[in-house]
């Protein structure tokens, strides 16, 4: 175990494992790349309707549901159907990704809206503010907490399950996964493994950060 240790130190510490279209480096940026893009189109697909349904209560059903089917997607399985009906392409990861964030985002963004006071929006009514200004001016603020708890969820997932994009021969940090298992390298599995982890909490690290500047005042 020490060996292995001491080889996956050498390795991401060597300056030829940084360089290259296979380097460290260059793996890295399409992790991100894959991970920011599929949590950015699912935030644009769950953000309005965690906020529709938790503005008009109507389809709560849906917002609850979506949490049990976002921990029993088989997000291979859904990366090989997709890739079986549109070809290879980066498209069936992007499906696999986003199908998965969704949920995530959807759910915190409904349990934030129904976390608002009913006073507070009554009382908004009654200084004759319509419903979009209710959603906008006092539920969405009153939300975002838990809307800011969703996105970092969300985030997470999709670095951690972004390595899938090596199962059908594209890159990311899962390359050196797949890459290792298939060489039987366990410094590569392992320093593949490793990077994936840092990166997720690097980036919960600075959303959390974020999300503290953001809503300092309120705790002040």
């Amino acid at each position: 175990m020490f060996e292995l240790i001491k080889n996956l130190g050498t390795w991401l510490t060597s300056g030829s494992s940084w360089v290259g279209s296979d380097g460290i480096a260059h793996r890295l940026a399409e992790h991100l790349q894959y991970s920011l893009l599929a949590t950015l189109i699912a935030a644009a697909i769950g953000l309005p309707l965690g906020l529709l349904i938790g503005h008009t209560g109507k389809g709560a059903f849906v917002a609850i549901n979506l949490a049990s089917f976002g921990r029993a997607l088989p997000t291979v399985g859904l990366v090989v159907l997709v890739f079986l009906a549109g070809g290879l392409s980066m498209l069936p990861v992007y499906v696999a990704l986003v199908a998965l964030a969704v949920p995530a985002i959807v759910t915190n963004t409904y349990a934030g809206m129904t976390a608002v006071d009913p006073d507070v929006k009554d009382a908004a009514r009654g200084q004759g503010m319509r419903g979009h200004q209710v959603l906008l001016q006092v539920e969405l603020p009153l939300a975002l907490p838990l809307i800011m708890t969703g996105l970092r969820l969300a985030l997470i997932q999709v670095v951690a399950t972004a390595t899938i994009a090596a199962y059908v021969s594209f890159g990311g940090l899962g390359r050196y996964v797949f890459d290792g298992l298939a060489q039987r390298d366990l410094v590569q599995v392992l320093g593949g493994a490793v990077l994936v982890a840092v990166v997720a909490v690097v980036l919960d690290l600075l959303l959390s950060s974020l999300q503290r500047f953001l809503f300092r005042h309120r705790t002040a």
